[in-house]
């Protein structure tokens, strides 16, 4: 049995996640902003649960709240009993147009999707580096590995993450302690339902997959579906006096 604390766990792909390790006799500790949301997950996954002395809890919490994060990486330490793998989940989808006539509000995105993501990382990378075991992951995304007009804001937060979590992973990586970095593509959830779907677009469950599988392999960085990979290395490659000129 395996200990593992969510953090954003009302996400559509952490969810998806957590049902997975529910089903492998994992104990949770769930973390989100929504309680109502987080009692019916946790409800759900205790039906889901595979083990009888499984542990499933959630704690309510806003993570832009940074004074909260070390309160609760104690809390699921000590329910239960120790945490072998972080999941970093949470997040927001900005409006870019609004973030360009607004200071407040594009630093408000970067403090949510990658300052808030940061303070997370410095603490679990202690917690983990004391306790000589344990595994970090991030979701941070496909946005992050080249500025698009259509999305710096949120592409410049995600990026943040990804070059962080390539620096912790330098650092940790001969304290035996793995990190992690996801890198979603298009995933169908309530956060992108304004959006127009096409082939590119896939589920939550199918990247939830994706996820569990190469984590359990010990893989470094997983874009999911597999062929953002490829996608985004022909998009690294365009020289920048061409990529200006693209509209995308």
């Amino acid at each position: 049995m395996r200990n593992v604390v969510i953090f954003g766990a009302t996400s559509a792909i952490a969810e998806a996640i957590a049902r997975l390790w529910a089903s492998r006799k994992y104990s949770l500790f769930l973390v989100g902003r929504n309680e109502h949301k987080l009692g019916a997950i946790r409800d759900d996954l205790r039906t889901r649960a595979a083990a009888p002395d499984q542990r499933i809890e959630i704690r309510a919490a806003d993570l832009t709240d940074f004074s909260l994060h070390n309160e609760l990486i104690d809390e699921a330490d000590r329910v239960l009993n120790g945490i072998d793998i972080a999941l970093i989940a949470h997040g927001s989808l900005p409006d870019q147009a609004e973030c360009e006539n607004s200071v407040q509000r594009t630093l408000a995105e970067i403090t949510t999707n990658a300052l808030s993501v940061v303070s997370l990382l410095t603490l679990l990378a202690n917690y983990f580096e004391r306790r000589g075991r344990g595994t970090i992951v991030a979701i941070s995304s496909v946005a992050g590995d080249r500025g698009r007009q259509s999305n710096y804001v949120y592409g410049s937060a995600k990026g943040m993450v990804s070059l962080f979590l390539q620096g912790l992973r330098n650092r940790l990586y001969r304290k035996g302690i793995a990190v992690v970095t996801i890198k979603p593509g298009f995933v169908d959830t309530p956060m992108t339902a304004q959006f127009k779907k096409n082939f590119l677009w896939a589920s939550p469950e199918s990247v939830a997959r994706d996820i569990v599988r190469h984590v359990e392999r010990g893989k470094d960085v997983i874009y999911v579906p597999w062929f953002w990979r490829y996608v985004m290395l022909l998009l690294r490659a365009i020289p920048e006096r061409w990529f200006k000129r693209l509209r995308l």
